[in-house]
């Protein structure tokens, strides 16, 4: 006698069907059969392959039927098992152990149900499906950890009449049923199994108990020794054979020919009778075709199971080619896949069923047959979850990525329970792609995203100076619904940050030690995990990682590139808050800057710049930021003026041009050329009124220019009053406000967007309430003609104080060669030299009146252009500019003069009121 090892696995299986029946080789032909289809199914049970779990489940199993002595017994032959090398599988052994295990409560087998016996060696939690479990909870299981579970209540209704363990295995548990005829559920294990509780099942199942099986309802529960045998050797003499339709065209359609061309339609194959019409959408009956009307309308109604099925395939099989359809897509259609698997096992169940009927002749009248009305109970729940994935392709249509993934959310706010798990299910093989794209991107910087799925964009053409504001941004149409715009715009700010220190900074930190990485999503089981808590777990890694790698770059900022230093540089030299500098600066370019704008040359300039920083305390300043200071010459137009032209200059580069772009260097530019043109003007009035000072003892002896000095002493006081108050407002209310509101955001700032945000609305403060925005424009052109009328009254005050101290000195000449002649004892003067004198001086005195016009004219124009300024200011929005006009006129000086003025102030009053 051959070994076993010698014998083929066909010979084994005949020789273990032998031994189990107890019957010949010619008699278990059929057992045979059966055996071989069910281990040459496609059958994938999600079983443990671990050595360990099988013997403690089988130690467990012996305990529970209280066989302690057994367990114990089991446990020392298990052990000195695993010291030999006799089986190279004990795992599967012991699996094999574990499934012929029965519970005691049990009654023995008849060896004619030789379909039980197989049922029994199938390992319970063999299939894990989601498809038309009994139990609702099955669901949650069949998409979760797949573990064995508690069998739900035997279904009588079954095909075939089968006797059955729907738990967690769904459609695939099918495939246990017996195949050779009724096998009632005897009653006691009726009595003895947990029912399920009423409202608690799906509408299919819970048909299939209450579907009556003959027409002795009595039968359904008989005990299984009081029934006829039914097993193929047994049965033939009772056998019925099917009814098959013959040639006659005018013979009425079978229900058998209807159940064989729908199993065909199920699977969207037309079938012999059932055909798609395309004219409708759907498959119908021939109207030619003889078949009464409950037939026909019942096959229409299973007949939409196909056209279901039609519908989903066709989406999984067009998209499943289009590889630009993503990775998103792509899980999106194997989810879609998985779904049909589990129907396919249904109907490869379904379809044996029918085969062996037919190989046996049952008859479509009997209790265990396959027929119209058990294929509705049994394709309910599957009609059910084909509808809500029809719905979702349609809903699906035309999406990928991100977007396909808010559909598949969208869809999934149901209150059905059951379509609510199917979507979550989907949603979570969906969103696998998308959160593996995010935990690679905050945890790595990295973003490969092949087919534009991920909802942060990459622009390649960007380069490094510009990383921060250009090359990275949302895709706003692919975030997914279940990430809000907060977390994304932090998703895009973590991997920004990363990939800015590392290409803009050359910081060599790993990732890892700036945010220890969490778990990802391995698994869409992970994915599906952190979906259900996307307020908790899911904010906390992106909360955690978004501190932790801003916090990194501001530091780096901070430490290494000195950001708050610079911050502070700008506001000292560019917006002149280092007075000792800027003054000492004015008074040494001073000649520089009076020449014309073309004798110019930058190195003077720079030689004279590093004076005022030597000579004040700007000397004490980093060096790194000295050096960046820099003299700049502007565009010189005809006519123009060093004071024209003249400008500061601060250099940026590496990581701080981030923040002071040259956008914002544009900004400083045009504040600094307003700000010096301001302080020139209150440098020049200062001038004028040391003139005066010094002026005012040496012309007392020229009585007739009294009236001319008292004139210049009065239009210089409202030039000096006016600048004053301008300069308080754009020194104290503009920027050292706007400065401390900058400076207390960017100690708040959490991230480095926060700092560039604040620095922007800060240069945007200061520009738009300086004047130099483009509303303001006609108050900017009001506030340079007074200017131009200052430097109008310095050259005239000038020319005046000029002609008359030439004049006193004439005079004070004259005298002293007078006195110096009657010294000598000559006469003092001779007629013809007192002549002389007395015509000089009757010219100059000619000049005075011209004078006189000259600074009445310049006093008319500039009082006329402060009262339009003054105009401006009442009616612009900014409250601030009205109170500056306020200060400008505290004594109504100008208002008196100007009827508009008093227009405006009353109007700007009634305003005030009304507000109040």
């Amino acid at each position: 006698m051959a070994t076993l090892d010698q014998k083929s696995p066909n010979v084994l299986l005949q020789s273990l069907c032998c031994r189990i029946t107890g019957k010949s080789e010619a008699e278990v032909a059929h057992q045979f059969q059966y055996a071989v289809r069910v281990i040459g199914s496609n059958y994938a049970p999600t079983i443990e392959r671990d050595e360990f779990l099988v013997s403690e489940k089988i130690k467990k199993e012996l305990l529970k039927q209280r066989r302690e002595a057994d367990a114990a017994l089991f446990s020392e032959l298990h052990r000195k098992l695993q010291t030999q090398g006799v089986l190279k599988h004990r795992w599967s052994v012991l699996y094999l152990l574990l499934s012929l295990c029965e519970d005691p409560r049990k009654p023995a087998p008849r060896l004619g149900s030789y379909g039980a016996l197989f049922a029994q060696a199938l390992p319970k939690d063999a299939h894990s499906t989601p498809f038309y479990c009994t139990r609702p909870q099955s669901l949650a299981l069949s998409y979760g950890e797949r573990t064995a579970a508690p069998s739900c209540a035997t279904v009588a209704g079954a095909p075939g009449g089968l006797s059955s363990s729907l738990g967690t295995s769904g459609i695939s548990s099918l495939g246990v049923y017996t195949l050779n005829g009724p096998s009632p559920t005897p009653q006691s294990l009726l009595a003895g199994q947990p029912q399920p509780a009423t409202g608690a099942q799906p509408l299919g199942p819970r048909l299939a108990w209450a579907l009556p099986l003959g027409s002795s309802s009595s039968s359904a529960v008989a005990p299984a020794s009081s029934r006829p045998p039914v097993g193929p050797a047994l049965a033939a003499p009772n056998r019925v054979v099917r009814p098959r339709r013959d040639g006659d065209p005018n013979a009425e359609l079978s229900e058998s020919a209807l159940v064989r061309d729908l199993l065909y339609v199920f699977q969207g194959i037309d079938g012999k009778f059932l055909k798609m019409s395309a004219q409708e959408d759907c498959y119908k009956i021939d109207s030619k075709v003889l078949v009464c009307k409950s037939l026909r309308d019942v096959s229409s109604r299973l007949a939409e199971l196909g056209w279901l099925h039609n519908k989903v395939r066709k989406y999984t099989d067009t998209r499943s080619l289009d590889r630009a359809f993503g990775l998103v897509g792509q899980s999106f259609c194997a989810s879609l896949h998985q779904e049909l698997k589990e129907y396919y096992r249904l109907l490869s169940v379904l379809h044996s069923q029918l085969q062996v009927e037919e190989d046996h002749g049952v008859n479509v009248c009997v209790e265990s047959s396959l027929t119209l009305r058990r294929l509705l109970v049994w394709t309910y729940d599957p009609k059910v979850r084909l509808k809500i994935l029809a719905a979702l392709v349609d809903f699906c249509q035309g999406r990928k990525g991100g977007e396909l993934a808010s559909a598949v959310h969208a869809y999934g706010k149901t209150g059905d329970p059951q379509m609510r798990a199917l979507v979550q299910h989907i949603l979570s093989l969906v969103s696998h792609p998308i959160l593996n794209f995010l935990y690679r991107w905050i945890y790595d910087g990295e973003l490969e995203d092949t087919y534009h799925e991920f909802f942060v964009a990459s622009d390649p053409n960007v380069k490094t100076d510009r990383l921060w504001h250009d090359k990275y941004s949302l895709r706003k149409s692919m975030i997914p619904s279940f990430i809000t715009m907060d977390q994304a715009r932090k998703v895009l700010l973590i991997g920004k940050s990363i990939n800015f220190l590392h290409q803009v900074c050359h910081d060599r930190t790993p990732p890892g030690k700036i945010t220890p990485a969490s778990k990802s999503t391995d698994t869409p089981k992970d994915a599906a995990e952190l979906l259900s808590d996307l307020e908790g777990a899911f904010q906390g890694k992106i909360d955690a990682a978004y501190f932790d790698t801003s916090k990194y770059l501001l530091d780096v900022l901070n430490r290494n590139y000195l950001l708050l230093e610079h911050l502070q540089a700008m506001r000292r030299y560019l917006l002149l808050g280092q007075g000792d500098f800027i003054r000492h600066l004015m008074d040494l370019l001073k000649p520089e800057l009076a020449r014309p704008a073309t004798t110019l040359y930058q190195h003077n300039l720079t030689g004279i710049l590093e004076t005022a920083v030597r000579a004040t305390n700007a000397q004490y300043d980093n060096a790194e930021i000295l050096k960046r200071l820099d003299v700049r010459l502007l565009e010189v137009s005809p006519g123009d003026t060093g004071w024209d032209v003249f400008s500061l200059d601060y250099h940026v580069d590496g990581p701080i041009a981030t923040v002071f772009t040259r956008e914002c260097m544009g900004h400083y530019l045009r504040v600094f050329n307003f700000l010096w043109r301001a302080k020139r003007m209150e440098y020049t009035l200062t001038d004028i009124w040391k003139g005066q000072v010094c002026s005012a003892k040496l012309l007392k002896t020229m009585p007739e220019l009294s009236e001319v000095l008292h004139q210049c002493h009065i239009l210089a006081s409202e030039m000096v009053h006016f600048i004053h108050q301008m300069q308080y407002y754009i020194t104290f209310e503009v920027l050292e406000c706007s400065w401390d509101e900058l400076w207390n955001k960017v100690q708040q700032a959490q991230d480095l967007d926060h700092i560039i945000a604040a620095h922007e609305v800060f240069l945007d403060t200061i520009i738009s309430r300086c004047l130099l925005d483009n509303n303001s424009r006609s108050l900017l052109n009001q506030l340079r003609a007074i200017f131009d009328q200052i430097i109008e009254f310095q050259n005239a005050q000038d020319t005046l104080y000029r002609s008359a101290l030439e004049e006193l000195s004439l005079r004070l000449q004259y005298e002293e060669k007078k006195k110096r002649r009657e010294e000598e004892g000559d006469w003092g003067v001779t007629a013809e030299q007192e002549a002389e004198e007395g015509k000089r001086v009757r010219e100059f005195q000619d000049t005075i009146p011209k004078m006189r016009s000259q600074l009445r004219l310049l006093t008319h124009f500039y009082q006329s252009i402060v009262q339009q300024f003054l105009v401006l200011l009442m009616t612009s929005q900014d409250e601030s500019l009205r109170f500056l006009s306020f200060r400008l006129d505290f004594n109504e000086h100008y208002r008196a003069r100007e009827p508009r003025l008093r227009a405006s102030l009353g109007a700007t009053r009634g305003r005030r009121l009304s507000n109040i």
